[in-house]
């Protein structure tokens, strides 16, 4: 399979995720798993089986891609195939979520968890355009 993978030399601290070029990813199309050092790469390698919604053959060219970036940092992935690097996505995984959204909104209350329930709430004012944020007055 032809790679598309490109290394990326830009330096420096970027703006938003939106400055990397297409050929940065492992999963090009979706702009998924960003290959940019060798963290990065061993992330991905590590996470390979947690992006859903993406075809076999996108699957294949995302290991490609992830075997040349790591050829390239010097990071070793003993797997020979992406078959090999765990398992289909988890199926469930949405309808786990929301069940998990529901047991916490019955916990908690619209706050969410126990954590925000400690917190201060949001002072907001309404405009013309909707809600903001009110300025504190010392």
């Amino acid at each position: 399979m032809r790679t598309t993978w490109k290394p990326h030399e830009k330096h420096g601290q970027l703006t938003q995720q939106g400055d990397l070029p297409d050929s940065v990813y492992a999963f090009p199309k979706q702009r998924k798993e960003p290959l940019t050092d060798a963290s990065h790469v061993r992330n991905a390698v590590a996470r390979f089986d947690q992006v859903t919604d993406v075809p076999d053959s996108d699957r294949k060219l995302a290991f490609a891609n992830i075997k040349k970036a790591a050829r390239h940092y010097g990071v070793d992935v003993p797997e020979t195939s992406s078959s090999d690097l765990g398992v289909r996505p988890q199926r469930g995984r949405r309808a786990a979520a929301k069940r998990g959204a529901a047991t916490r909104k019955r916990r908690y209350g619209r706050r969410g968890t126990a954590k925000a329930q400690r917190a201060k709430p949001i002072r907001r004012a309404k405009t013309s355009r909707g809600t903001r944020r009110k300025s504190r007055r010392s």
